[in-house]
């Protein structure tokens, strides 16, 4: 007898496991069984599992009968004409749903001509056994696993156009790419998914070539008048968010321009692009610092007779500024409601983009580099037919990564562009890489994508071929505008009076035990020093006792905690997470007794 389990729960015994599972196909092939339930018969643990759980994934096949596929042409025909669709061919048992554990006692072949009298399913394209994103990756198919992976995620963090009516949303980070362009060499995917309504990316002439070191490690080198034309320019939309609170005691936020005697006022100077109604006017050129939205709060702790004399407490200032590092241009003003019907204010905030150095782009291939240097046109290579390239890509970033595909696409779209075509480079059903050599030397060019190249800044002629040629290349979403953070002093935390964490919070940056061993390996004794005082704080110590004390204002002099006044106390230097540390290990009724000695 073999046991049965669906969704992995014990449900009873059958006699005859294998006459249960062909059944089952047999019967959800006819469309008696719901498409998306599975089922596998185990022989060695003698059991038979059946899946219908909800998140699983799964994925359709042709179903395969004594090695010939079930989809005929006569099918096609009937698609073709608008007869059939798809979910009817699934109805038919012509297709069916695998997930990953039914897959297991399958057989599937890539094409026909490979099917057997074995072979259960067959591919409806091989394409299929990749995502949507790994899809229109051209000729994936000859790219190393690793990168095929990180081409597929880098094209997820691309700029594009994300939605058409991206000027009337309020979306939170976003970023909008100026001249997008549908890629010369695609896929039969970037058509099915209609990519040229959202397209995420540029042609560009790309050498790839070693100069003077500023592409070494990744990194990338851009054309000066390749970005003065309009090269990879953005633009960076974030709104800034305010609403009038209710508060108990029917007190409520204010939006408005605050008064003077307002807790917490600023200067008068940062008001200043506010209008009447306490909101910023469109088209207002701002920086860290500006109020956007001038709003008044209620006091935060009301004493008990303050309840009665509403009209003593002054009310706080709580507008909204733009936060530390952030500049832009009013681009959006939305006044609303909120869902309790309280006033709700969106300003967006947009800044034009322009390439910089830190900017990080990439290929389709997860050759991802930041910019290394923004070379002067008259000092960029140029080949012997005058063409300047718009980025220089390092030679070394392709033999340890194996990345055919980066070097096909060059190839293909120095043809596409040249003959004035698309090409295909679909996986595993691409154009063929030597009939893109024969058409590259039918137009005059090298078969094999290189050309002399000539330095720019002494005219001489580089010793060895450059391969050049058309690539569809991406801006990532990894801006050194939104990353770039520095600073000296600040504001601190309350509890550890360390530095806040974070650029948006104005942080420090924080050095570990490692950043700490290269101080101490150079001998940089006043840097480590330096660095390390950030809560440096100077406490008073009862000798005796080792215990901290504390300083009596009142009679100007210093106590121990148990010996009282007039016990010896010196002060010792120490940082303030120490000093809390203590007191944690006092709280949990240990003595940390600090044993004082003479500074020599």
């Amino acid at each position: 007898m073999s046991e049965v389990f669906l969704n992995g729960k014990f449900i009873g015994v059958v006699s005859d496991a294998k006459k249960l599972t062909d059944s089952f196909l047999e019967e959800r092939r006819k469309g008696k069984i719901h498409y998306s339930i599975n089922v596998l018969y185990e022989g060695a643990l003698d059991q038979v599992n059946i899946e219908s759980s909800r998140g699983r994934a799964i994925r359709p096949l042709v179903v395969v009968k004594d090695g010939k596929p079930m989809l005929t042409d006569k099918h096609i025909e009937q698609i073709e004409k608008g007869e059939l669709i798809f979910s009817d061919l699934v109805k038919q048992g012509v297709i069916e749903y695998l997930d990953a554990m039914e897959e297991e006692s399958a057989l599937v072949a890539f094409f026909e001509g490979e099917l057997t009298p074995e072979h259960t399913h067959m591919e409806i394209l091989p394409l299929a056994i990749v995502g949507l994103c790994t899809s229109l990756v051209p000729f994936g198919n000859f790219n190393q696993s690793t990168r095929l992976n990180a081409g597929s995620k880098n094209q997820k963090q691309a700029l594009g156009l994300y939605a058409a009516n991206y000027l009337v949303r309020m979306d939170m980070d976003v970023n909008i790419l100026h001249t997008p362009q549908l890629p010369i060499v695609k896929t039969i995917m970037h058509d099915s998914s209609e990519y040229e309504k959202h397209p995420s990316g540029q042609n560009v002439v790309l050498a790839i070539l070693s100069f003077d070191g500023y592409n070494m490690e990744d990194a990338i080198l851009l054309n000066k008048a390749s970005i003065e034309r309009g090269l990879a320019r953005s633009t960076y939309y974030r709104p800034v968010i305010s609403e009038e609170l209710r508060y108990s005691g029917g007190l409520i936020d204010e939006i408005s321009i605050p008064d003077k005697d307002v807790k917490g006022y600023k200067a008068e100077h940062d008001y200043r692009m506010l209008e009447a109604d306490g909101i910023i006017h469109p088209e207002a050129v701002v920086a860290e610092g500006d109020v956007v939205i001038g709003k008044t709060s209620p006091p935060r702790f009301l004493s008990s007779l303050d309840e009665y004399n509403l009209t003593t407490s002054s009310r706080r200032e709580s507008s909204m500024t733009l936060k530390h590092g952030e500049k832009g241009v009013v681009d959006f003003i939305l006044l609303t409601e909120n869902v309790e019907g309280n006033k709700l204010v969106q300003v967006r905030v947009r800044d034009q983009r322009i390439p910089e150095i830190g900017d990080k782009f990439t290929s389709r291939h997860g050759q991802k580099g930041v910019v290394g240097l923004i070379v002067d046109t008259p000092d960029m290579p140029y080949s012997a037919s005058g063409i300047v390239p718009d980025i220089i890509f390092n030679p070394h970033g392709i033999p340890s990564r194996m990345t055919m595909s980066h070097l096909i696409e060059l190839l293909g779209g120095k043809a596409g562009a040249l003959s004035g075509r698309y090409i295909d480079g679909t996986s595993f059903e691409s154009e063929n890489h030597e009939d893109l050599r024969k058409e590259l030397a039918s137009l005059g060019f090298r078969e094999d994508g290189t050309e002399t190249f000539y330095n720019g800044r002494t005219g001489e002629m580089f010793k060895a071929q450059i391969y050049v040629g058309n690539m569809y290349y991406l801006k990532l979403k990894h801006m050194v505008a939104n990353k770039v953070h520095a600073r000296a002093r600040g504001p601190i935390q309350l509890l550890t009076r360390q530095p806040t964490e974070g650029r948006a919070k104005e942080g420090g940056l924080r050095l570990g035990e490692m950043e700490k061993d290269t101080f101490v390996s150079h001998g940089a004794t006043m840097v480590l020093k330096e660095r390390f005082d950030s809560d440096k704080v100077a406490v008073p110590v009862c000798v005796k006792s080792g215990l901290i004390g504390y300083y009596d204002k009142r009679r100007d002099r210093l106590v121990s905690p148990i010996f009282g006044e007039g016990a010896d106390m010196e002060y010792v230097e120490m940082s303030y997470a120490f000093k809390l540390l203590l007191d944690e290990l006092k709280s949990l009724g240990i003595y940390p007794k600090l044993i004082l000695k003479e500074k020599y």
